[in-house]
């Protein structure tokens, strides 16, 4: 069993974190402001537009990352608003917004650390 993170062949002029940066401040910035909304739909999207030009680069892990956090975050939200009504739905919705805080806050420390995310 292989226990080294995978490598990526990464060209100086594509290695630019500022855009993975800036997703992840759109993220964070969802958790903080009642615009949630608007702020995570606005970072998916230009995840999906960047993501071809990131491919096979630390980035990519990143990218995908953020997308599947905003999809998951998404189906548990739904799925707690709807148990609101049994009272449960509360404790979905509080779990999804500490596992939501999680990832961002991992990605955005393996980012920093120049380090993909699994």
């Amino acid at each position: 069993m292989n226990s080294q993170p995978p490598q990526y062949d990464v060209p100086p002029v594509a290695f630019d974190r500022s855009l993975g940066n800036i997703t992840y401040l759109l993220y964070a910035g969802a958790i903080v402001l009642p615009v949630f909304p608007v702020l995570a739909v606005a970072a998916v999207i230009i995840d999906y537009i960047k993501r071809s030009e990131v491919r096979g680069t630390l980035l990519e892990s990143h990218f995908n990352w953020q997308i599947r956090t905003f999809w998951l975050m998404l189906l548990w939200s739904v799925i707690g608003g709807l148990l609101c009504l049994i009272i449960v739905g509360w404790a979905v919705l509080a779990v999804a917004g500490i596992w939501y805080i999680y990832r961002v806050v991992k990605g955005w420390l393996r980012l920093s650390e120049g380090r993909p995310v699994p």
